[in-house]
């Protein structure tokens, strides 16, 4: 861990996770589609990073880059026609990053049927200055029980994205020792 990852106390002030909370919608169209004729996952995953792009820009105050995409899980197909409402929300911050969860909903533009989960992802993003450089973030405020279950989730998901990025430092350098060569 590092002190740029490691969460602090701030002299920043914090701010509750209503303040970057966003929802993109887009309804897709032919153009979107893959072979066959659903929706291309990439559509999905590019609407996913630019609303989650938006709540990590609005929450730490000025420009955030995507560090990681982690989970990305595709429970539905989404069809052409169909109105996508990528919701999104900061569930946890470090001192310079953030993560930032995405639920993905469907529902057919002409019919009056409830929205239906299709995706879900999880982000995570660095705050940058404009040379580039890491930069502090204010704290995240949950708000709600759900905001609380969100935010200790984000934080057992980041100690597995360290471990597992130890564990194959690790072993890349066990292997460099041992003259195998990948």
């Amino acid at each position: 861990m590092t002190d740029q990852d490691r969460p602090a106390e701030s002299d920043i002030p914090g701010k509750p996770t209503s303040v970057s909370r966003t929802t993109l919608s887009h309804i897709m169209s032919y153009g979107d589609t893959n072979l066959l004729g659903t929706v291309h996952g990439g559509v999905i995953m590019k609407l996913v990073d630019d609303a989650a792009g938006a709540v990590a820009g609005r929450h730490s105050g000025g420009p955030a880059v995507t560090a990681s995409m982690d989970e990305m899980a595709f429970l539905e197909p989404v069809r052409v026609g169909d109105l996508v409402h990528v919701k999104a929300q900061v569930n946890w911050v470090g001192r310079t990053s953030m993560e930032v969860g995405v639920r993905v909903l469907a529902e057919r533009w002409n019919e009056s049927t409830p929205a239906q989960q299709v995706g879900s992802a999880y982000l995570v993003f660095a705050a940058v200055d404009a040379d580039g450089k890491p930069r502090r973030v204010p704290p995240v405020i949950p708000e709600t029980e759900r905001d609380k279950r969100r935010y200790q989730e984000a934080q057992i998901r980041r100690t597995h994205r360290l471990a597992r990025r130890r564990a194959i430092l690790e072993l890349r350098e066990r292997r460099a020792a041992e003259g195998i060569e990948d």
